[in-house]
Order: structure tokens, then C-alpha cells, then sequence
């Protein structure tokens, strides 16, 4: 049996620490670029378009086709109970507080943030970053902080439209193909749904995972190792990270928002 050397463990975990401390110091220079990349928000927009619209297709199909689940196993749980016309509250519910901001965010990791990781990491293998520091431009704030600010943005944009057209989609099944009556699938979800603890607690959580998943698509295209083996390894590090993370703050969010 082999011991552990227990330098290996102090390497391992003095590299983990610093690496932490690296990642908190880039995304504190992210933050605190927000009034010149405003100023700038061309440059913004042109992000919010790459990573927006191009995700925009794969959110709204997913979300019709969760809106269509929804339906259906709802409206056969409450069934059980004679309170089938809660259908709509139940869609409404489950979209607005859960399933759209946490789905969205994973979609939104597959497509978008594999692109960044990959975009950056490639701009590194290039040697334009490098470039750009020998004349004297700040990567961070021309390259990394407008995409940081796109996601940011985007991300609550595009959950509102997986909610929305999950919402279609449960319409359709339980109105239109069960036969659920339209004034109570619709009376229902207006009298139920909270803008602030349900929709506002939504959003509130589509901004915390937009920031997190850009950031750390953005982190592991920037500290990529500029080979393509390197680039594709941070590409598959990017939807690993941003995954659980993103589930593991949805836990902690929701403890803390309906708790109180």
C-alpha cells in the first residue's frame, strides 16, 4: 500500500485556494467594469444577440415540450383530486419558480456557455489576448466583461420565454386536446400566481444563474491551456461546473426565498 505524500495534499490544496482567489478577483474586475461596458453597450447588444437569439430557438422548443409534460402529468394528479381546473395554476407555478429559470440556465450552459468557453479559448490559443496586452487594451473590459453583462442580461429574457411558451404548450394540451374549461385554466393561474414571491423570485434567481454560468464560461475559456486539447477540456469543464452549479444554488435559493 502506497502512503500519500502529504505535500501532494498541501500542492493540491494551496493550487485549489488559489485558483478560488483568482476567480473571485476576475469576477470583482467583471463587476466593477459595469459603468464603462454600459457606456460602450454596443458591444453589449452584439453579445446579447450572439448568446440570446442564437439560444433562443432551443429555449422556446424545450419549453413548449415541458409545457406539454406539465399538462399531462398534472391534469392526472389532479384528476385524483377533483381539482383539474388548477391546472393552470399548477404549469404557472412550476414554470415561473422552478423549472424555467433552472432549465433555461441549463440550456443555456450547453449552447451558450460551451460557445464562450470555446470562443475565448480559442482568441488565447491565437494569441490575440496577448495581442491586445501589448497594445496596451485590457482584455477584461473589452473582451470578457461585455459577455459577462450579456448573459447577465439575456438569461432573465430568455427564461421569461421558456415560462411563456411552456405555458402555450400546457394550454394547448389541457384546454385544447383534455378538455380542461379555458376560464378556469386562466382564472386559476391569475388568482394563484404572486408577482413578487413567485415571478419575482424567478427572476431574481435567472439573474443569479445568468451571472454564475457566463462567469464561469468565461473563467475556463479565459485559464484554458491554448492547445485544442486545452480548449476542449475547458469547453467540457464549462457544462460540468455551470451545471451543478447552477443546481446547487437553485437549492439554496429556494431554502432562502420560501422559508421566510
Amino acid at each position: 500500500m502506497s502512503w500519500i505524500n502529504p505535500a501532494d495534499i498541501g500542492f493540491a490544496t494551496r493550487t485549489k485556494l488559489a485558483g478560488l482567489g483568482y476567480g473571485a478577483r476576475l469576477f470583482a474586475r467583471l463587476v466593477a467594469q459595469v459603468a464603462p461596458t454600459l457606456r460602450r453597450f454596443g458591444l453589449v447588444r452584439d453579445q446579447i444577440h450572439f448568446l440570446g437569439n442564437y439560444s433562443l430557438a432551443i429555449i422556446a422548443v424545450s419549453g413548449l415540450f415541458v409545457g406539454f409534460v406539465l399538462a399531462l402529468q398534472g391534469y392526472y394528479t389532479l384528476q385524483r383530486y377533483g381539482s383539474s381546473e388548477a391546472l393552470g395554476l399548477l404549469v404557472a407555478l412550476s414554470l415561473v419558480r422552478e423549472l424555467g429559470p433552472v432549465v433555461t440556465a441549463l440550456l443555456f450552459a450547453g449552447r451558450a456557455g460551451t460557445s464562450l468557453t470555446a470562443e475565448i479559448g480559442l482568441m488565447k490559443a491565437g494569441e490575440q489576448l496577448t495581442a491586445m496586452e501589448m497594445m496596451a487594451v485590457d482584455p477584461v473590459q473589452r473582451i470578457l466583461a461585455p459577455r459577462f453583462w450579456a448573459g447577465f442580461i439575456a438569461m432573465p429574457l430568455l427564461a421569461a420565454v421558456f415560462s411563456a411558451v411552456g405555458i402555450l404548450g400546457a394550454w394547448m394540451v389541457g384546454v385544447l386536446l383534455i378538455g380542461v374549461d379555458a376560464g378556469a385554466f386562466w382564472g386559476q393561474m391569475q388568482g394563484g400566481v404572486d408577482v413578487w414571491r413567485d415571478v419575482g423570485n424567478g427572476v431574481l434567481k435567472t439573474l443569479v444563474f445568468g451571472a454564475t454560468v457566463t462567469f464561469i464560461a468565461l473563467l475556463e475559456g479565459f485559464e484554458a491551456q491554448p492547445t485544442p486539447e486545452g480548449v476542449s477540456r475547458a469547453t467540457t469543464r464549462t457544462v460540468v461546473v455551470a451545471s451543478l452549479s447552477v443546481l446547487g444554488l437553485d437549492f439554496i435559493l429556494t431554502a432562502m426565498m420560501f422559508s421566510i
